[in-house]
């Protein structure tokens, strides 16, 4: 072999282990005795050689979302647009309040027509207005993860589904609170 040649290679390999770092240090102390006579390296070497052929790729790779949070999200969504449509305790309390409002109110007398606005009334649009916003934030949470990139299939069926379920939530509200599927009692003539 030509010494120049040697010195060559060790120029080369020095100039490529400058930018390659610390693990590429290890490979150059290794190549001189390579260039002498090509010798079969051991097992050991191959997977050191391989795990740090591994760790450059890991750390040279973009770091990508587990998808956790799109999980979290569509299952969040999911389980709001079923409180949207079938109540929450929240608004059962918020309806309670709203009743005790409208007995507060026509205590002191008032018409038939007033006392059932009032006390009943009153606490079938809180109801619905309660499950209205439930239903605007599993529409809000759905669409948001639906928007979220790399995501499995799972959860795409899960954020479609509280899509779904808050626009039917709305749907039902809004009819609620405006009286289109059920209207309130009417107080007979006397």
């Amino acid at each position: 072999m030509n010494p120049t040649e040697t010195t060559e290679t060790k120029k080369t390999t020095d100039a490529t282990d400058a930018t390659d770092g610390p693990e590429a240090t290890d490979k150059a102390a290794a190549e001189p005795a390579e260039a002498a006579g090509p010798a079969e390296p051991a097992a050991g070497e191959n997977a050191a050689a391989e795990d740090n052929e591994t760790d450059d790729d890991a750390q040279e790779a973009p770091h990508t979302s587990s998808g956790i949070g799109a999980a979290a999200g569509a299952v969040v969504a999911a389980g709001l647009g079923v409180v949207a449509l079938s109540g929450s305790w929240v608004g059962k309390i918020a309806a309670e309040r709203q009743t005790l409002i409208g007995q507060i109110k026509t205590s002191q007398g008032g018409t038939p027509a007033q006392q059932i606005s009032a006390v009943y009334g009153d606490a079938w649009h809180t109801t619905a207005l309660v499950n209205g916003i439930f239903a605007l934030l599993a529409l809000i949470v759905g669409v948001a993860v639906l928007a979220w990139p790399q995501k499995a299939g799972w959860v795409r069926a899960f954020a479609v589904a509280g899509v779904v379920l808050g626009a039917l939530g709305l749907i039902v509200s809004a009819g609620m609170y405006f009286d289109l599927f059920l209207g309130l009692p009417s107080a007979g003539s006397r």
